[in-house]
């Protein structure tokens, strides 16, 4: 027999929707703070000669600057006060995080409830302006270097550092906005954005190499058709659990009988989620960043190092790979403890059947863990090499990787769960005005 919950969403409709008032307001929010986000993507930096910029990046779209272009939704090209975009942000929340495991009084304040949360993220929120300092300070000297200022100098560095900062600050606050006022995670929304905000230019230069005859009906209808392949597999693998089944046992309290119930611990296939390839792209495209804004290109063994670690080199996939590999059996080490999970578990009287609850569960934990993030790391690399081979192999002008793939797949996924919780939070409210109304007329 389906439970309440699983009932209420199956009466899930488009009626149930129009009537969730706080639900709607939510969703005017995001999107309004969505579109402001797009607004400061066309906001250029002062003090910048765009013909030549322009000229730079073309030259340089089909590598680096075209990878961080799609994230930031085109704001690199127009070097507009988002160029940054909210990339510091994820780069210090990851730190902080790992640092977490490391750092003694870090791993205090995660056990500290909500008070240790937002001191860790007032903590992120410092890391976020000094990196955002870093990057902005290499942007504006790269800028000059390659004499795209119109007045180069100390007076053009700080104002594209303190524009740059202050626009990626400005995208981490709104983001925080959305998150406690709006839909979904505000973050990752306005990565998504950002992501799908290039999608139809993307599409569109495909439909002109095929149409210029540099790329035959053939490829296209298989780019296509694997395009949705993948984004198929991705839904399907980051949906898919192992339940282990956890029992609780009985006990009495005078004549009743307390307990006995069973539960469901969910393990994720993918537990690192898209981390480790974003950690694995920084990491190859360090020296390829590095070598693009040196005007002279850099000491030769950098040249040595970026041709043999260009996008498209066997090393590249290589490295890649292993990256990938390596940062998902690491980050799934940090975010799940099996020694904590189990300790939990005999802290509350709760036991896998048949496994002595303790060290056997944790060894147990492990197991089934490590099995999983083997599936995993394997997924996570077919699906992010897969589209770099095609566009090498196959000269496809598509700059979508896997990791943006995955990135919009699991942002459209939470943001729907988060829009389905709203209405199942509203259709209870309505069931328990009901029932308090029916109690007063009796």
């Amino acid at each position: 027999m389906a439970s309440a919950a699983e009932q209420l969403a199956a009466n899930l409709n488009f009626s149930a929707f129009s009537k969730a008032e706080e639900l709607k307001k939510r969703i005017w929010f995001t999107l309004g703070a969505l579109i402001i986000y797009r607004i400061g993507t066309y906001i250029p930096l002062p003090g910048i000669d765009f013909v030549r910029w322009e000229a730079l990046f073309e030259q340089q779209s089909g590598g680096v600057m075209g990878i961080f272009n799609t994230f930031a939704g085109g704001a690199v090209e127009r070097m507009s006060i988002f160029a940054l975009n909210i990339m510091p942000y994820i780069s210090s929340s990851i730190i902080i995080q790992l640092m977490t495991s490391v750092v003694p009084h870090l791993e205090q304040l995660k056990k500290d409830g909500e008070s240790g949360r937002k001191q860790i993220n007032q903590y992120t929120r410092y890391l976020t302006v000094l990196l955002a300092t870093g990057q902005g300070f290499a942007i504006a000297q790269s800028l000059q270097a390659a004499n795209v200022a119109m007045n180069p100098g100390f007076f053009f560095i700080f104002s594209v550092v303190v524009t740059l900062v202050g626009g990626t600050v400005f995208l981490m606050w709104l983001g925080e906005q959305v998150t406690a006022r709006g839909v979904g995670n505000g973050i990752s929304l306005i990565i998504f954005t950002g992501i799908v905000a290039e999608f139809p230019r993307a599409l569109y230069q495909m439909l002109q190499l095929g149409k210029q005859g540099a790329l035959s009906a053939p490829v296209l209808v298989l780019t296509f058709v694997g395009l949705a392949v993948i984004l198929a597999v991705i839904v399907f693998v980051e949906r898919a659990q192992r339940r282990l089944l956890i029992q609780y046992p009985k006990r009495q309290q005078g004549n009743r009988m307390f307990g006995g119930e069973t539960s469901h611990m969910p393990l994720k296939l993918n537990t690192a989620g898209v981390i480790p390839p974003i950690f694995a792209s920084s990491l190859l495209i360090l020296p390829l960043t590095i070598a693009g804004f040196l005007a002279t290109g850099g000491p030769e063994w950098l040249g040595f190092v970026t041709s043999w670690l260009g996008a498209g080199q066997p090393l590249y996939f290589v490295f890649y790979a292993s990256l990938i590999i390596f940062f998902c059996f690491f980050y799934t080490a940090i975010v799940f403890n099996p020694d904590d999970t189990a300790d939990n578990l005999k802290k509350y009287g709760g036991f896998i059947p048949g496994i002595r609850p303790g060290k056997r569960t944790a060894e147990y934990l492990d197991y089934v863990l490590t099995r999983l993030t083997v599936v995993g790391a394997l997924y996570l690399t077919l699906v992010c090499l897969i589209p770099e081979i095609a566009r090498s192999r196959m000269g496809l002008a598509f700059t979508f990787g896997g990791t943006s793939l995955l990135i919009v797949v699991s942002v459209t996924l939470d943001t729907v769960a988060q829009v389905q919780s709203h209405l199942l939070a509203h259709q209870y409210e309505g069931l328990i005005k009901k029932s308090k109304l029916r109690g007063n007329r009796t």
